[in-house]
């Protein structure tokens, strides 16, 4: 594989810059690095500097990591017939044929951090093309495989299984079908009976030299050892391979002694070895889960095995990391049919003091990461990151004994809690570990709102509440023990549901204060139970509707009193080192600022700091979460305060426009879809005439290379509609309209823009009048019913008919029949025919139902075409599908109120590929254009009654032969409870 020298030391170079510290620089490296990445050849020269050894090795890390992206998003991938996908942007034929050829041989020579990045690039390009449109991989891996092991060279043969690793890794998460078992058939072939021989040679050589072997000697040998354990458990998750049945005592010979040997004190410490046994325990959890009967006879001797490596002592750095997937094998089988290994007196208490108690307790790593690395802390600690820690996995334990043992479990839990309360009480300064423990076991086994499992009652809740809790909270020296006081706060975080309002209000003063503690973590848990504690909702009754609804416990009269030393000290916390960017302080001041009513020189001063922040950001974006809710924060604060007094909105757009401004001018793309949110806030804040500044903004709106972006598209058309709403008549003038619908065109053309091509469509009906839009609407109307012809999804059908809808209601029935109808004789019944009647019942939201309902009812009682005599089957089919419209409804009704509102945290963004992300305090703006309409269904009937009144006995026949009888049901139902008769 041949690339230019020259191409690679370009390359190389840009990638350099795009480390520099200067972000103009940075910033031109991204743009050249990403303009390359459609030229032909470009994965092939990002493969060839990945091996290029005359270059530096970062610029090939990052080569490498690009080399392993492109693949994944560009590998060709065969569609479900077993075709392609013509229109994807895949990388071209030629380039994958060589990079197939090439791939394997240069991840065997490349350096292991580079080897690593290229092994999840082959497992990216395998996943499409392996086995069948790459059948020389595996007998290659195999070929090289055998050499290597009779050459006796373990580097190389780590290399090869490294390889196979990540190839085989897609077995362990994979959806079981003919497909991927053909796959595994394949793989099993050509793959089980070498690992095996593998296996077992370099165990052998282990057992040989282990004696006088030394740690950097050995390390690799285990590393082979691992690997193969590794590719046991990819290839043994879908089912129990007949080999791999066939061999188990081998396998689990070699497991067993793993486990059980002990190797000379300078190799254990190495870390090697429990590296090893932790991957044996994950095969044994594997087999215990799936395969527990094939299992079963080697059950009790691994268990004790287990259990003998928990008890004995050992300073491997991988200690840690055994113990969670030793414990995890324990859990396993404690929650099976085998509990009652566990299940006397001794051996749960055995359990209790030797394994969960000692892992319970802080250790001197914990206090390391809660110090040196807070940010993963947290995530370990409070979110559940995926490294399991040793806290859990103990706690996990005793949960899974309590499934079949609870009192036993509780009586010991409970006595355990007492002792370590008791120690703390005797010694505050030296034991606070051992309340620390304490309140981690009560949350870890106590029921949560919302939990199964019913929980282990250990303690008393409101007791240990009132006693163990509260003191801390309110001590004088709030300071001490940052870890103590961590765990204090994740307890409020976990109970915070069944924390009384009145008492919740009584504690935040205390917990406010925790919101400039200097630990990182200690100010992010007291910001996050704010947070929570703001978005609790209670299910409430309403009385008149007969229906149950959730309502939120907080409300900003409650907030209020607390939100001005909240806000300062988030404020204070912000500039705190390592804080800077803390999302979980952003968040709960978006959230605060979304809630409270705030007023006078607060607003002032968060909007400064808000804003001074931003600007910093925008010279690195780095933290996505952090970002999203500092705009929604922003948001927050224009739309409470803005609202409230109009007379901030020119301290808005002083503070807002510079920064916005320069989002826009130096390119900053992640923050295009924000920008544009909040102009659109700023602009419905604003009274006409608009200023200049607005104007300008206008212009650069209706230019078509603002909308070339396709993220920003649903942001744009917000602030079009902001635009609308305030100057409609300005569409009139310069052509704008028709550069209007241009773009309208060009969005309607992709599925993936066609939301916001109605969108924009929905706002220019709603706020332009007809003599404006009547030049235009046969454009409109050619230009939708075009891309009807190859596109009926019911989505695009829904939001045709919601469109239409909107004509109806606007410009009322006859304007919509005439105009369509201009397009082409008798099409508009066409149209109500095929695609309004079937799919008027699949329309969803609370505004579009009662738009399309409101409109169909109008069209059956208003429209001439249909009281023609000759449509009297339409007309009923279409009655029909209003009532069948309105009774989903009912049924929906308590579903929606379950989803009601996207949060302002589920909107936020999990990376930075530029994407739209609503800011949900930024606001829909969503006007009901049928405000005189309060309940559609007695619209329905009431219209429909005053229709009969003038024709008594025409429509009852109607009604009989075209409407369903359940809806028939429905429509009596309906005339019974508004008191109305169709005659």
């Amino acid at each position: 594989m041949e690339v230019a020298p020259e191409t690679l030391d370009t390359l190389a170079g840009w990638f350099a810059q795009s480390l520099s510290p200067d972000a103009a620089a940075r910033r031109a490296a991204e743009q050249s690095i990403e303009s390359a990445k459609c030229s032909p050849g470009f994965g092939l020269a990002l493969l060839g500097l990945a091996s290029s050894p005359r270059h530096d090795p970062q610029s090939r890390l990052a080569a490498s990591v690009q080399f392993k992206n492109l693949l994944r998003r560009r590998w060709p991938k065969p569609s479900p017939d077993g075709g392609g996908d013509d229109d994807a942007d895949h990388l071209p034929p030629s380039d994958c044929a060589i990079i197939k050829a090439n791939l394997l041989q240069l991840l065997l020579t490349a350096p292991p951090l580079i080897q690593a990045q290229l092994s999840e690039a082959l497992a990216a390009a395998a996943a499409s093309d392996f086995p069948a449109r790459w059948e020389s991989l595996l007998p290659s891996i195999v070929s090289s495989l055998g050499t290597a092991l009779s050459a006796g060279d373990i580097p190389a043969t780590n290399s090869l299984l490294a390889a196979a690793a990540s190839l085989f890794s897609r077995f362990r998460n994979a959806f079981d079908s003919n497909f991927i078992r053909l796959d595994l058939k394949y793989c099993l072939e050509n793959f089980a009976a070498p690992l095996l021989e593998v296996f077992l040679s370099t165990s052998r050589r282990l057992q040989a030299a282990a004696p006088t072997v030394t740690p950097p000697e050995s390390r690799p040998v285990f590393e082979c050892l691992r690997l193969c354990c590794e590719i046991f458990y990819s290839l043994n998750s879908i089912d129990l391979p007949e080999f791999f049945e066939d061999h188990m005592r081998e396998w689990m010979t070699e497991f067993r002694a793993f486990l059980t040997t002990s190797y000379p004190p300078a190799i254990e410490a190495d870390g090697a070895p429990d590296a090893l046994r932790a991957a044996v325990c994950d095969n044994l959890q594997l087999y215990m889960e799936k395969y527990e009967e094939e299992f079963r006879g080697y059950l009790k001797e691994f268990v004790e095995a287990v259990w003998g490596l928990l008890m004995a002592p050992s300073v491997s750095p991988s200690r840690g990391q055994l113990a969670v997937t030793a414990i995890r094998f324990l859990t396993t089988v404690a929650e099976s049919v085998h509990h009652a290994l566990f299940g006397s007196p001794e051996a749960m208490k055995q359990i209790c003091d030797s394994v969960v108690v000692p892992n319970l307790r802080l250790r001197d790593d914990d206090e390391e990461l809660f110090e040196g690395n807070w940010v993963e802390y947290v995530r370990r600690d409070a979110e559940g990151s995926d490294a399991d820690t040793l806290r859990r996995a103990a706690c996990r334990l005793l949960r899974g004994l309590a499934a079949n043992y609870r009192e036993q479990v509780a009586a010991l839990v409970s006595a355990q809690v007492q002792q370590m309360l008791a120690a703390y009480a005797a010694d505050r300064t030296n034991n606070w570990k051992e309340k620390d423990a304490a309140i981690y076991l009560v949350i870890s086994l106590m029921q949560k709102p919302g939990a199964t499992g019913g929980g282990t009652p250990v303690v008393d809740m409101e007791s240990f509440f009132t006693s163990v809790i509260v003191p801390e909270l309110q001590a004088p020296d709030w300071e001490s023990e940052p870890m103590l006081k961590a765990t204090v706060l994740r307890f409020l975080k976990e109970f915070k549901d069944q924390i009384p309002k009145s008492t919740a209000l009584a504690l935040l003063p205390s917990v406010i204060r925790f919101l400039i503690h200097e630990s990182n973590v200690v100010h992010s848990y007291a910001a996050t139970f704010i947070e929570n504690l703001l978005i609790i909702k209670d299910m409430v009754p309403v009385p008149s509707a007969n229906v149950i609804t959730r309502a939120p416990r907080y409300v900003a009269a409650d907030i209020n009193p607390y939100a001005q030393p909240i806000v300062q000290n988030l404020s204070k916390a912000l500039s705190f080192p390592e804080s800077y960017e803390n999302p979980y302080l952003m968040k709960c001041l978006m959230r605060v600022l979304g809630i409270a009513n705030i007023a006078g020189q607060i607003v002032h001063e968060i909007t400064a700091r808000l804003v001074g922040i931003l600007m910093e950001v925008c010279n690195n974006p780095k933290n996505p979460d952090f970002n999203h809710y500092l705009f929604e924060a922003l948001a927050a604060v224009i739309g409470r305060a803005g609202e409230q007094d109009p007379a901030l909105l020119p301290v808005f757009e002083a503070s807002l426009f510079p920064v916005l401004q320069r989002i826009l001018v130096e390119d900053i793309s992640e923050f295009w879809p924000y920008a544009f949110q909040i102009f659109a806030q700023l602009v419905n804040l604003s009274r006409p005439p608009l200023s200049q500044n607005y104007m300008q903004l206008f212009g650069v709106l209706l230019s078509n290379a603002t909308w070339d972006r396709p993220p920003c598209v649903p942001a744009l058309v917000r602030l079009l509609r902001a635009f609308l709403r305030k100057i409609p008549n300005e569409l009139n003038q310069e052509g704008r309209l028709p550069n209007i619908l241009v773009i309208f065109r060009s969005l309607l053309s992709r599925s993936s823009t066609e939301d916001s091509a109605f969108y924009m469509l929905n706002t220019l009906v709603e706020n332009v009048s007809f003599d404006i839009m009547n030049p235009h609407i046969n454009e409109i109307w050619s230009a939708l019913f075009t891309r009807l012809q190859t596109r009926q999804a019911v989505k695009f059908v829904n939001s045709l008919v919601v469109f239409m809808s909107l004509v109806v209601v606007k410009y009322g029935p006859g304007v919509l029949v005439s105009s369509v109808d201009a397009i082409q004789p008798n099409i508009f019944m066409t149209i109500l025919q095929r695609f309004w009647i079937p799919n008027l019942k699949f329309i969803k939201g609370t505004v579009e139902v009662k738009l399309t309902s409101v409109a169909s009812t109008k069209l059956i009682c208003e429209s001439a075409l249909l009281l023609d005599g000759a449509a009297a089957q339409t007309w009923g089919k279409l009655l029909d599908s209003i009532v069948a419209l309105l009774s989903r409804t009912d049924q929906d009704g308590a579903q929606q109120d379950q989803n009601d509102g996207a949060d302002a945290d589920s909107q936020r963004t999990s990376g930075y590929s530029v994407s739209f992300v609503r800011l949900q305090y930024a606001g829909k703006s969503e006007d009901d254009l049928l405000k005189e309409v309060n309940d559609p269904k007695q619209f329905l009937v009431t219209s429909l009654a005053t229709l009969s009144a003038q024709s008594p006995g025409r429509f009852g026949p109607i009604i009989e032969q075209n409407v369903d009888p359940a809806n028939k049901g429905a429509l009596i139902q309906l005339c019974a409870a508004y008191n109305t008769n169709i005659v």
